[in-house]
């Protein structure tokens, strides 16, 4: 094998599943356990949103100190940082739990973008689309079983089980890390790097339009995907049939083979393909629909509704991903790709810290209701003519500069 599927990328592919491993755990033990502490669903969301959060604001400055310092002294440093947050739940409270998931969010910013810069400079130009979405895929895998394992696990054998068993993954994952080799020139730069870049780029995802309409998109649709993740397992608890666990791993395996199956169904020509977008926050709202009346019409309409949610989450990212490389300025596309990526992050932080006191007040299924009526808004403001023309004229505007 060569390419992508080579041996040292298939090591940074295993290092990606077992670091994201312990996530899938914590997923579903960290509400369950604030829960059995007697935490509201406030304090559950804050808890879980601290994580996204974190790793929102620190993303873009990753790729700056691995520009500077190369991916795998960052890397390596990383590591260590995880397994201090991984090894901290294992004797803390709530107060240590929150603690942990900002040095997971600080850890997770740093050590997903050195992975991907390593394999975007690493590979040539034709392989690197494949090398990202491996890493993507690979970020996924765990959600298929952990959540699954972990709920079995922690009702059998209690949370001193699980402590051990992030431990563990703390161990192997820092021992497989600093045996990971990349090449040596690989995100090293003679380019100063500055921090005024960043803060000015911020003002971009409001002065430009097509980057606002992104941002948006993305933010709104995260916090649905944010409550998901964080409320499903208190939800689950309280359906009569159906079980969080097997929603969470249903939707993990439906995003992983989507990502393979529809792939080539994904927009790549620059243009904004509005009823192509509209159709990905319908079956958002959709799937919103189908979790809240699940508590009443049964375990069906909770499996369906993770389905639907598992090809939205496939599509929506790569989609406007895809939309902004084409569109936005060249010589500071990548800075503001990773304030998107950021908008990503902050969206699935707010389910959790926002929507966890519409919760307490109302109800899950009320909840998951409003989730639905944010993904029918979203389905309105995802129509653009006006964008769909500018980006035929950017295409145009490279086309006479080639020509020139």
């Amino acid at each position: 094998m060569s390419g992508a599927m080579s041996w040292p990328f298939l090591r940074l592919y295993l290092l990606t599943l077992l670091y994201f491993s312990a996530n899938a755990i914590l997923n579903v033990i960290i509400p369950l356990q604030g829960a059995a502490w007697g935490a509201s669903g406030t304090t559950i969301g804050i808890i879980m949103g601290a994580y996204m959060f974190t790793t929102m604001f620190f993303r873009p400055w990753a790729g700056q100190w691995i520009q500077k310092y190369g991916p795998i002294r960052v890397l390596r440093i990383i590591l260590l940082v995880n397994a201090a947050a991984l090894i901290l739940y294992s004797f803390t409270g709530l107060g240590g739990y929150l603690v942990a998931r900002i040095l997971q969010g600080v850890s997770t910013a740093f050590f997903s973008m050195a992975l991907q810069i390593g394999i975007i400079d690493a590979l040539p130009e034709k392989d690197r689309s494949q090398g990202i979405s491996f890493y993507s895929l690979f970020s996924y895998i765990p959600g298929i079983i952990g959540p699954v394992f972990a709920i079995g696990f922690w009702q059998t054998n209690g949370m001193d089980s699980i402590s051990i068993i992030l431990i563990l993954i703390a161990i192997s994952t820092g021992l497989f890390g600093y045996a990971v080799k990349m090449d040596p020139a690989t995100g090293s730069s003679d380019t100063p790097t500055t921090n005024s870049g960043v803060f000015q780029s911020f003002g971009q995802i409001i002065k430009n339009p097509l980057m606002f309409k992104c941002s948006v998109l993305m933010l709104s649709s995260s916090i649905v995907f944010g409550a998901v993740t964080t409320f499903m397992p208190l939800y689950g608890s309280q359906l009569e049939s159906g079980h969080a666990g097997i929603y969470l791993m249903l939707q993990a395996a439906v995003v992983v083979a989507a990502r393979f199956m529809l792939r080539k169904r994904i927009p790549s020509d620059g243009r904004w393909h509005s009823w192509f977008v509209m159709g990905i926050m319908f079956l958002i709202s959709l799937a919103s629909l189908c979790i809240s009346i699940s508590q009443l019409w049964g375990s069906l309409f909770l499996y369906a509704g993770a389905i639907v949610m598992g090809i939205a989450q496939a599509l929506l990212y790569p989609t406007l991903t895809t939309y902004l490389s084409f569109v936005l300025p060249q010589q500071s596309r990548n800075v503001l790709i990773g304030l998107f990526i950021a908008m990503a992050d902050l969206g699935v932080s707010l389910g959790g810290v926002v929507m966890g006191p519409i919760a307490d007040v109302l109800s899950y299924s009320s909840m998951y209701l409003i989730c639905a009526a944010l993904g029918l808004i979203m389905i309105v403001f995802a129509y653009g003519r006006r964008d769909r023309k500018a980006s035929r004229s950017r295409a145009s505007e490279e086309e006479n500069v080639q020509r020139t």
